[in-house]
């Protein structure tokens, strides 16, 4: 009876967290780049369950009669990197990315990367939206004032003048499992990235921002998934209490 509300408990953590993955999807839905996250549940090994000590049975001698599964648990949460649709704008420095790979971004003398492209520009500098100094071939991008053109190939000119080439990132799938989310859209490198970079063979889309790849219909659905499921585990806790409460009062009366 205890394993069964300790297997239901486990199921409504998983499905809290499930929940919470879910939530900040659909809070992201009209944030630009943002890339879905998702929830990769694993179960626990069975366990066999045998008989002991009955009576028709020798002495240290045990009857297997099947076997049991504690649950499941959060094994690990995957950001989902797959295209998001292109939206145009006009901005001149709007950029967007149609491939996979990231702009790499200078934020207080750390790289970091993101596939926000709504910059700006202040003092020269092409800058994110948080101040972090866009990168290019030759390090922070200093723009002249004048007509900006960005090739496909991240080649920027002012005025037809070449002026720098936007420095961009890319990574292979162990590389892209790798990289941690930060606040502001941005994702930062772990020591588990290293050597996981490959070329950029994408495009960069001057006047276009990248729209989140999140689908709001099913991540609606997903939402009340996990909240009908964690109402189950819930109600199979309230059940069993029931029953063990039963068990144990019934016991004292014929003791």
């Amino acid at each position: 009876m205890l394993r069964g509300i300790y297997t239901s408990a486990l199921g409504m953590i998983t499905h809290m967290q499930r929940t919470d993955i879910t939530a900040n999807n659909m809070a992201n839905v009209g944030t630009i780049g943002y890339k879905r996250d998702h929830v990769v549940s694993h179960e626990f090994s069975d366990v066999l369950i045998s008989r002991m000590n009955d009576p028709g049975l020798r002495m240290f001698k045990s009857m297997p009669i099947g076997t049991v599964n504690p649950g499941v648990f959060v094994d690990d949460v995957f950001t989902a990197f797959t295209q998001g649709a292109l939206e145009q704008t006009g901005n001149p420095l709007d950029l967007a990315l149609s491939g996979q790979g990231f702009f790499v971004v200078n934020l207080n003398g750390e790289e970091l990367y993101t596939r926000d492209g709504a910059f700006t520009m202040a003092n020269g500098l092409l800058l994110t939206q948080e101040g972090g100094r866009v990168q290019g071939m030759n390090g922070d991008i200093n723009l002249p004032e004048g007509h900006i053109v960005i090739g496909e190939n991240g080649n920027v000119f002012v005025n037809g003048e070449h002026i720098d080439t936007l420095r961009m990132a890319n990574f292979n799938r162990d590389g892209l499992h790798s990289l941690r989310k930060m606040e502001d859209n941005f994702y930062r490198a772990s020591e588990h990235t290293d050597g996981t970079q490959i070329p950029f063979e994408g495009i960069v889309a001057q006047g276009f921002l990248e729209a989140s790849n999140v689908n709001i219909v099913q991540e609606m659905v997903n939402m009340i998934t996990n909240t009908r499921a964690y109402e189950t585990n819930a109600r199979m806790i309230t059940l069993q209490d029931g029953t063990l409460q039963r068990a144990v009062n019934d016991i004292a009366r014929r003791s």
